[in-house]
């Protein structure tokens, strides 16, 4: 067997005794070599008190994150627990339709009631948490109450949503009906199944007999609205009343149907009715209006723009800005009906919409 005496001499050697000291690099050498390689490594501290000192840091990382745990699920409940309190944003489409309850608000909206400061950015933060701020960009400004539009030249004060303005969004008084296309075209075939819903609840609007059942008190002096979905929430009986119109909200792909901006309903004006100039709560909606019923003298004025309904036809109307509608017909002419419906700004993306959904669900 041959030996580990390298022709270096001493530095063969030094090699040898760091293997063993015995210069035997054969395999009669690997026992010795194997149980040096096993021999167990001592800790630089004393075993007991290391296991000690890693006991109380898992200790310590464990409470903190339960803390974390329960410090968020508190700001959840708190957050949720304001937007309950505060009512959410009640009220049916208001402005141009007519429809929804008065309420005190910044715009005059009817229907609109204030919000605790603050609340939205709350409800925005619990949701975030959940899930995520990817998309948020737009809908995070508006809750931090930035410029509005009527703060700057940009559309001359005439589009002052009282609640939400989400910023760059495309404005104008009248959207054209390829914004929404598919659910506009489903209205308008839909229309003779609706106009039958109204003609079955419908009734003399004398005033001189108490409001019939499903029929919302007056919003102003010859208004009135029968509602089948207030403020995000469904009205059950009156859905049942009304089949058809119910039937064609169901089918329609942007109905803000969960949210409390989201109303639908008819709407009736009788002759000698005005309300003058309001402004809806926000831009993220575009109202759809439905005509049925459209006498001579109605007119409406969005935004300094003229524009009347046509039986059978729709409207997309941006109700955010500063609009006015009246019926100056005759008493002959017969009231003014339009079946309204809040729809999604086409320009609102998925995410914004599923977190505005959230921020501003209808109360339980």
């Amino acid at each position: 067997m041959w030996k580990g005496n390298s022709p270096g001499g001493n530095q063969g050697a030094t090699v040898e005794e760091g293997l063993g000291g015995q210069g035997n690099w054969g395999l009669e050498g690997a026992p010795g070599l194997l149980a040096m390689a096993s021999l167990p490594i001592m800790p630089a501290w004393p075993l007991p008190l290391a296991s000690s000192v890693f006991t109380l840091l898992l200790g310590a990382l464990t409470s903190l994150f339960l803390w974390y745990c329960y410090c968020l699920g508190s700001q959840d409940m708190q957050a949720l627990g304001a937007g309950s309190q505060a009512g959410g944003v009640s009220g049916g489409p208001g402005g141009c339709s007519e429809v929804g309850r008065p309420s005190p608000g910044r715009s005059g909206e009817p229907g609109e009631r204030p919000r605790a400061e603050g609340l939205v950015s709350r409800r925005l933060r619990a949701y975030t948490r959940r899930y995520s701020w990817a998309g948020m960009g737009r809908v995070r400004r508006a809750a931090q109450g930035g410029p509005g539009p009527g703060a700057g030249p940009g559309v001359l004060g005439i589009q002052r949503p009282g609640l939400l303005f989400l910023p760059d969004l495309p404005s104008a008084p009248f959207l054209p009906r390829d914004a929404q296309r598919h659910d506009v075209e489903l209205l308008e075939s839909s229309c003779p199944g609706i106009l039958r819903d109204f003609e079955a609840v419908s009734w003399d609007f004398s005033g001189a007999t108490p409001l019939p059942r499903g029929w919302s008190p007056l919003l102003a002096p010859g208004c009135y609205q029968f509602l089948l979905y207030q403020a995000g929430r469904c009205q059950p009986n009156n859905c049942r009343r009304c089949p058809g119109a119910y039937r064609a909200l169901r089918g329609l792909r942007s109905f803000m149907s969960a949210n409390t901006f989201g109303n639908a309903g008819f709407s009736v004006l009788l002759p000698g009715a005005r309300l003058e100039g309001r402004c809806g709560p926000t831009n993220a909606r575009v109202r759809c209006h439905l005509g049925l019923k459209i006498p001579p003298g109605c007119e409406l004025v969005v935004g300094g723009e003229p524009q009347c309904w046509a039986e059978g036809h729709c409207l997309l109307v941006d109700d955010s800005f500063l609009h006015t509608v009246a019926h100056n017909g005759s008493p002959e002419d017969g009231p003014r009906v339009v079946f309204i419906v809040d729809l999604w700004h086409p320009n609102v993306a998925g995410a914004e919409r599923q977190a505005l959904d959230f921020v501003f669900a209808p109360d339980p």
